[in-house]
């Protein structure tokens, strides 16, 4: 039996300790923002917080979470009430397909709980184990650094003012 919280709800999961994460979310617990992308921790499309921190759910075990919080994109807000990064996703109109984003805002919330006033280079390295396939790699940097901004922080060294 493994106890951990997901966003904000204490879990007791009697799975298979060496189950990934993303099995769990979706599978048992119906939370299907974090999608499966490549199996392999390589895409980010399956990124989610734990402990604040962005975490590839496709190839973290159970195991690994016991008395850890995890927090989904479905626990950063709501559709009626998002979030600050979720908002500026939207403002930005960073998604076309939408597969990679609830991975890319829990990468940039990560980020930006981290540090509120990243550098550029910073921001891009965060972001950069989540790939996106429609090319909207330009919108989701413009959302990072409009998040910041509504953060109360900004990107340190912007190379392009979020609109």
């Amino acid at each position: 039996m493994i106890e951990l919280t997901i966003n904000g709800t204490r879990h007791r999961l009697d799975g298979d300790p060496a189950e990934p994460l993303l099995y769990i979310l979706r599978n048992e617990l119906g939370l299907h923002a974090a999608k499966f992308g490549c199996g392999l921790g390589q895409c980010g499309s399956c990124t989610v917080l734990v402990d604040g921190k962005a975490v590839q759910s496709c190839i973290t075990p159970l195991a690994a979470l016991a008395g850890r919080a995890v927090t989904t994109v479905e626990g950063l807000g709501t559709a009626a009430a998002p979030g600050v990064v979720q908002q500026a996703f939207i403002d930005e109109q960073a998604a076309q397909c939408g597969y990679c984003i609830p991975g890319m805002i829990a990468r940039a919330e990560a980020l930006l709980r981290a540090d509120s006033r990243p550098t550029e280079a910073s921001m891009r390295s965060a972001m950069r184990p989540s790939l996106c396939r429609c090319g909207t790699h330009m919108r989701i940097l413009r959302a990072v650094r409009r998040a910041a901004m509504a953060m109360g922080g900004g990107i340190v060294d912007p190379t392009e003012p979020a609109s």
